[in-house]
């Protein structure tokens, strides 16, 4: 046996060690039905758990549709319940049963019988809780806003959790439906760039006004955060304060991961990090609120800049940024590079080589036109008024379509985890000194034999 072999032997011995292969269509229901066996032409019920801004723009787009029936709403916030009322009320679709009072009101929600999947988006540390319970009353679909949990063993137990129950796990990440980022998945797939090299992507957006909210100055105006706050700032910047690693990586390695068909014929193999010194969640608080302000004492873990590397089985390389707590302008940073050309985000551009000047970038958004992707071709329309751009359309549109035919997800349980698990992968790298640390193998190896059915045609 040569070297090589026996390296990848040993590799793949290691990556599925205490795992069984499984058939990859394991986690799809009877196609054509749903769940529960009733005809495909009826309407889906869905359940709402966590209502906030996210939830309510989620909610808003189900109430938009007529294949959806909205049955049960899940909040503790007197305020989202409230405002999410007037969204119902003005849809004229029948009134959901309302569950609040304490954090697991959640559950008499699942404990309703004719559901046939639920949405969540509640704080990040519930997440997992609320999948797992999700999947134990019974549900076959269930949909989750990024991320997946908070540490590796977490993602763990949601993949066991939905391989188990033969069910479906898709974390919402709108930002794979995003009408740049298909339209390049569509010169990928047509070998314009090439052979695929290097990829970037990230989150780098300024979330100061987001972390520090009281509710009633204008944003970017309060330093408070925790239960004086208002909205996100009373449970996420507990995050900046207490960890340290690329919180949010999700939005940009998700499109850039469908780019070079990672759990799909390739996969993440090992990850390095790096963070920077913290200032701008301090120094903004100075700024707003003065020396003298009792935040000014807190000490955030969490680096201004995190640079997280990857390395892929195919032999592609990835670089994603975390950026929320300093000055910038809105970017996630993509570059899609491989031996023909490239496409950079950050200046709108392409560049093919020999179809224009030498060593000069073309606009982008000529090839855009030209190789808009058939989603977006077919479903424009529909994504008017939609949040992000349109982009929000599209995720709520493939998770009701897949459970009205009874099939897996497009972003399934295993692509959650791996995008997800980085926060946590990024987390022990910085720990140990910025060591590259090994990849998990969520798929058990399935990862060799399973094929890319992200958005190949104009359906969901």
């Amino acid at each position: 046996m040569t070297s090589s072999r026996r390296k990848f032997v040993k590799d793949v011995s290691i990556a599925t060690a205490g795992f069984t292969m499984i058939d990859p269509a394991r986690l799809m229901v009877e196609p054509g039905k749903f769940p529960g066996g009733s005809s495909a032409d009826k309407k889906v019920r869905l359940g709402f758990i966590g209502v906030g801004g996210r939830g309510r723009g989620h909610l808003g787009l189900a109430l938009r549709r007529k294949d959806v029936d909205v049955v049960a709403i899940c909040d503790i916030d007197a305020v989202s319940l409230k405002e999410s009322n007037e969204l119902l009320k003005n849809s004229g679709k029948t009134m959901p049963k309302v569950f609040t009072g304490d954090n697991y009101a959640y559950r008499k929600l699942l404990e309703l019988k004719d559901l046939d999947g639920v949405i969540i988006a509640t704080p990040w540390e519930w997440h997992c809780p609320m999948i797992l319970d999700s999947l134990a009353a019974g549900l076959k679909y269930v949909a989750t806003e990024v991320v997946l949990g908070l540490t590796l063993e977490e993602h763990w137990d949601v993949v066991k959790a939905a391989e188990k129950n033969k069910a479906n796990v898709m974390m919402l990440e709108n930002v794979c439906y995003r009408r740049d980022v298909m339209a390049a998945l569509n010169m990928v797939r047509q070998g314009l760039f090439g052979e695929i090299i290097h990829l970037q992507g990230g989150y780098q957006h300024n979330l100061r006004g987001v972390k520090f909210d009281n509710g009633s100055n204008p944003a970017n105006s309060d330093v408070e955060f925790g239960p004086k706050a208002d909205g996100e700032a009373r449970w996420r910047t507990f995050h900046s304060v207490h960890r340290n690693g690329d919180l949010y990586p999700t939005h940009g390695v998700g499109p850039i991961a469908m780019m070079v068909d990672i759990n799909r014929g390739n996969r993440f193999l090992s990850l390095c990090s790096f963070s920077s010194k913290a200032r701008g969640l301090h120094d903004y608080i100075v700024q707003k609120g003065g020396a003298n302000h009792p935040n000014a004492k807190v000490e955030f873990k969490l680096g201004d800049v995190v640079t997280t590397s990857i390395k892929c089985a195919n032999g592609e390389t990835m670089l994603l940024q975390h950026d929320t707590d300093l000055p910038r302008p809105y970017s996630l940073g993509f570059r899609v590079q491989g031996t023909k050309g490239l496409w950079m985000d950050v200046n709108n551009s392409v560049y093919i080589d020999g179809s224009g000047k030498f060593d000069e970038w073309t606009p982008e958004q000529p090839w855009f036109d030209k190789y808009d992707h058939p989603l977006w071709a077919r479903w424009s329309k529909e994504t008017e008024g939609a949040g992000h751009g349109g982009m929000d359309f599209f995720v709520l549109h493939a998770f009701v379509e897949s459970i009205k035919r009874g099939v897996a997800t497009p972003q399934d349980v295993y692509d959650a985890a791996a995008w997800s698990a980085i926060t946590p992968l990024s987390e022990k790298s910085i720990e140990l000194g910025n060591q590259t640390v090994d990849f998990p193998d969520f798929t058990g190896g399935q990862w060799m034999y399973r094929k890319n059915d992200f958005a190949l045609t104009d359906e969901f």
